[in-house]
């Protein structure tokens, strides 16, 4: 993994913590959360405050989260926010916490200036034992104050305040105006400078899950689904209804298509269909070839022709669909027939401008691997996973592409696969702008090919 570390592509964007004044508010703060210090003099934390160096002190890569259900997290500045979170169990809450800081920042700000502040994602569960537990999981509230309870303390001066104002005989109640004081030793004067979270709860409704060998939860659809990556037969029953394995590819894609969470690659809107193609074609051809000795540094697209047509015969059929797809976008040569069946179908999609876009991009990226662009983009665990499988050909490649092409443009690149960020809000499905000889095909068929609909 040294090689990914070295480009950036690992423990990439943490903040730094090297003073000692931000180490002392850690420790504090570490300690009250979990009853241990580091003795570390500097390291680097991700959103949560999640430190891989303290992780190898401690031998605990989730001494921040605890039966990998409720994250905590330590905030020492509202820099964190752009920082990945590493380990994550839940895909859904770096996006938590993100917002949680945005929605707090300038009172995260004031009260980061004098100590840390520590907190935890609570769900409505404390262990994810049993897969189905994993749907009683709703929403997610977050429990934030500073390691000497500035807020907390700043709540119960409000409300003697309050008691103070109502109170007819407050003006002789001593032991109210001692409280008052005492409190306002810590909290401040909260009447100019107000000392209060706002947002701190969240829906999660649909989510993926890195528990039980990863599980994509969609409830709030049309037609609700679970969908796994290992076989389901070991976690059923579930308390939903329809359950598809990585195995069942039909039930996938007839999920996704009744719910319109995906649109098809050579129909979407504000996307190169061909160069897309032509990359994932390359990627393919990569694989291959490393499989085969091939030497792979330096090479360009004309050399990796050369590897097509010595390695023919061995290139799989995600290969020669794609290629068959980018003739008939290019030249109309005829339409392939891409069944949901086929290795190379979720090649062919991307997802829909919904507010779960970036969970179907995941699910996407995770059942075509091969594009390995999308996979670490979409899907870092997954990405990580695949890495250590490969051989030492194919990470240089891969290693030096990331870092020499899709790091120079991270926005770029996003804005190009995926299409413009979608808003909180679900949005339409994106119109769609075929080549004209497409059109009636598209219409005839579906812009994913023929789904099979019988089970």
């Amino acid at each position: 993994m040294m090689r990914l570390i070295k480009a950036g592509l690992i423990y990439g964007n943490l903040f730094e913590v090297n003073s000692t004044a931000l180490v002392e508010r850690y420790n504090r703060a570490l300690k009250h959360l979990t009853g241990k210090e580091t003795k570390l003099t500097s390291f680097h934390v991700d959103i949560s405050g999640f430190a891989p160096e303290i992780g190898d002190e401690l031998n605990d890569p989730l001494y921040l989260n605890p039966n990998g259900c409720n994250r905590q997290f330590i905030i020492l500045s509202t820099a964190q926010k752009t920082a990945p979170l590493l380990n994550a169990k839940f895909s859904t809450s770096r996006e938590i916490l993100k917002r949680f800081i945005i929605e707090n920042e300038s009172e995260l700000f004031a009260l980061t200036a004098r100590d840390a502040v520590a907190g935890e994602l609570v769900n409505s569960v404390y262990s994810v034992a049993d897969p189905a537990k994993l749907f009683q999981i709703r929403q997610v509230e977050i429990e934030a104050d500073t390691t000497e309870n500035h807020v907390q303390d700043a709540k119960a001066l409000l409300k003697r305040i309050e008691r103070f104002q109502i109170e007819p005989d407050a003006w002789w109640d001593d032991v109210l105006i001692a409280e008052m004081i005492e409190l306002a030793k810590n909290s401040g004067d909260i009447v100019r400078n107000p000392v209060s979270l706002k947002i701190t709860t969240y829906r999660q409704d649909n989510f993926y899950t890195s528990h039980f060998g990863g599980i994509y939860i969609f409830r709030d659809v049309e037609q609700p689904a679970a969908i796994t990556v290992e076989p389901p037969d070991a976690m059923l029953p579930l308390p939903i209804e329809n359950v598809y394995g990585f195995g069942d590819r039909n039930g996938i894609a007839r999920f996704l298509e009744q719910n319109r969470l995906v649109e098809s690659i050579v129909s979407a809107r504000n996307l190169n269909t061909s160069a897309l193609l032509r990359q994932r074609l390359d990627f393919i051809l990569v694989d291959t070839a490393s499989a085969y000795g091939e030497d792979l540094s330096g090479m360009n697209r004309s050399e990796l022709r050369r590897v097509a047509r010595q390695h023919l015969a061995e290139l799989p059929p995600e290969f020669h669909a794609l290629a068959d797809l980018l003739r008939w976008v290019e030249d109309g040569s005829d339409w392939p027939k891409i069944s949901s069946e086929h290795p190379a179908y979720f090649y062919t999609l991307r997802a829909a401008q919904t507010k779960d876009r970036d969970l179907v991009n995941m699910l996407l990226a995770e059942l075509s691997p091969m594009d390995v662009r999308q996979l670490f983009i979409c899907h870092k665990q997954a990405f990580y996973r695949a890495y250590q499988t490969w051989n030492d050909a194919k990470r240089s490649f891969v290693v030096n592409f990331l870092s020499q092409e899709y790091t120079l443009d991270k926005a770029g690149a996003r804005a190009e696969l995926f299409g413009p960020e979608p808003g909180m809000e679900e949005a339409a499905p994106a119109a769609t702008q075929p080549p004209e000889p497409a059109e009636d095909m598209i219409r005839r068929v579906g812009p994913w090919g023929a789904v099979r609909r019988e089970r």
